[in-house]
């Protein structure tokens, strides 16, 4: 089993900055993958940036490419997402997630495990 907790959300206005942390507890060798996805109020959810653990490759959606970045620290078991230069429309609720299948890294469904979400406001 693996838990998951996020933190670090908050109001900050555009062109500020945010850190979320995802604190990873559990049989954390059993996951291949984690991912980064948020959820606007009315629209769906949404991948924002991944990686596969073992190597440490990264991937991001477009929106945000260049402005957040995704890390891991495997000695604190924390997974981070940095995101600059925040832009309204980046506004969400933010969830971290935790894979065990293998599968395409966009793939909602390979997501075994799911932290109960950080709110992120960015004000105009």
């Amino acid at each position: 089993q693996v838990q998951l907790v996020e933190s670090g959300g908050g109001s900050v206005q555009a062109g500020g900055s945010l850190r979320l942390s995802c604190a990873v507890s559990g049989y954390t060798g059993s996951i291949n993958s984690m991912g980064w996805f948020r959820q606007a109020p009315g629209k769906e959810r949404e991948g924002v940036s991944a990686i596969y653990t073992g190597v440490g490759s990264t991937y991001y959606v477009d929106s945000v490419t260049g402005r957040f970045t995704i890390s891991q620290d495997n000695a604190k078991n924390t997974m981070y997402l940095r995101m600059n230069r925040l832009k309204p429309e980046d506004t969400a609720m933010y969830y971290c997630a935790a894979a065990t299948r293998w599968g395409g890294i966009w793939d909602e469904l390979i997501y075994d495990y799911w932290g109960q979400g950080t709110q992120v406001t960015v004000s105009s």
